[in-house]
């Protein structure tokens, strides 16, 4: 880790220094460091709206763009959408030099004015998942566990369609039930009793 980014590290935490307002989640010599800020920002109504920023930034950061994720329960899918690529666009203009705090200054002062911008849109569909980062880091393994399915057609067919909208691959399996396990990308439709007897 560049002494840069160590500094940066460093002086974040000072800043970020209230009751869950800082959590580094990951430090990686090869994958760089992934770190949660919870901050507040004006929107619409000059009510303070929660926001929880996750930044990823690689081994070669600050020479390259950090990864950032927006969720927050008081905005729309499209609305964190919009807000991770305003951020993205604000951190090309800060390329080569320590970045996160201007960042977070940056949506402080103009989430409101992201929010009022026609093509956000203010549905009702909230944001309650993490946005993918705009960096490729290889593979990602992530374990969704659902518990108490009542309509299992109703979840596969949920899943699936996430699956489809974040263009994630995976495998879809069922705890205690034999041969169970589906594909989820939508567009192999494969299932993994045939894959299994392919590889047989």
């Amino acid at each position: 880790m560049a002494d840069a980014v160590r500094e940066e590290l460093l002086a974040l935490a000072a800043i970020f220094c209230g009751p869950h307002e800082w959590e580094v989640l990951s430090r990686s010599e090869t994958d760089g460091t992934i770190f949660r800020i919870h901050t507040k920002a004006e929107g619409l109504l000059d009510a303070d709206i929660p926001l929880e920023l996750v930044f990823h930034l690689p081994v070669s950061y600050p020479l390259c763009l950090p990864g950032i994720s927006v969720n927050s329960e008081h905005l729309t899918r499209a609305q964190c959408v919009t807000v991770q690529e305003k951020l993205l666009e604000q951190a090309e203009n800060l390329l080569s030099e320590p970045m996160v705090h201007e960042l977070v200054l940056w949506i402080q002062k103009n989430l409101r004015h992201i929010l009022n911008q026609p093509e956000t849109g203010n549905g009702s569909e909230k944001c309650t998942f993490s946005v993918s980062t705009t960096v490729d880091d290889g593979l990602w393994i992530t374990l969704l566990h659902l518990d108490h399915m009542r309509a299992r057609t109703k979840y596969v067919k949920t899943v699936e369609k996430w699956a489809s909208d974040l263009s994630l691959t995976g495998r879809l399996m069922f705890l205690g039930v034999p041969d169970s396990s589906e594909n989820v990308q939508s567009r192999c439709g494969l299932k993994w009793k045939e894959m299994q007897r392919e590889n047989d």
